[in-house]
């Protein structure tokens, strides 16, 4: 049984990365002029467009869930004498999780951008980033201070610095459509990543 827990987190991190992937994929081609390049992955679960409601449970909430599961797993893992920075970044990836899910929970209103419901969703967007960012830098750093060679702190730091230019950077230089969605995949990447080394 312990075996097969230790199994499902390890597969978590995969699972959320890929019903997020087929589920912007499927509900983008169902949507009529839908650009997967121009436009945000939270239109496709917005107010008043067909099957917002099912496209956030499984864009945005499951594979939260899943984040989230991971997220824990990984803090109840940590050793007792664990440093602050780790507890601290376990805690923040954990809220990034946490946020992803509020996401879906707030879906935006595309009639008015400077909406409640739309100043919401972009706060649980902030929330996501920032919090994400912060946490997979602690643990980077952390790691890298107790074992220089560890792949698994220079992979934290990759995601973290990705998400951080993906975020803040890029909508500068590229449609904000694939700035988005590179942020979001080096989230999932050290989920699935994180999912893995969960497991041990």
């Amino acid at each position: 049984m312990e075996e097969r827990m230790k199994r499902a987190t390890g597969l978590a991190g995969i699972a959320a990365a890929v019903l997020f992937s087929v589920a912007v994929a499927g509900f983008g081609v169902a949507l009529e002029g839908y650009s997967q390049v121009q436009y945000p992955v939270a239109l496709l679960g917005a107010k008043a467009i067909p099957n917002a409601l099912a496209f956030n449970l499984l864009a945005y909430v499951l594979p939260g869930a899943l984040a989230a599961i991971v997220a824990l797993k990984l803090r109840l893992r940590l050793p007792a004498n664990a440093g602050w920075g780790l507890r601290m970044g376990s805690q923040f990836v954990l809220l990034s999780a946490l946020a992803f899910i509020a996401m879906g929970l707030l879906p935006l209103d595309p009639a008015d951008l400077e909406s409640n419901a739309s100043r919401w969703h972009g706060t649980a967007w902030m929330a996501w980033c920032v919090a994400f960012v912060s946490g997979a830098a602690l643990i980077g750093i952390s790691l890298l201070r107790q074992h220089p060679r560890i792949s698994f702190a220079w992979i934290s730091l990759l995601a973290a610095a990705g998400v951080l230019v993906a975020a803040f950077v890029l909508p500068d230089t590229v449609p904000s459509g694939i700035a988005q969605r590179i942020a979001f995949a080096a989230w999932f990447v050290w989920f699935a990543i994180a999912g893995r080394r969960a497991r041990h």
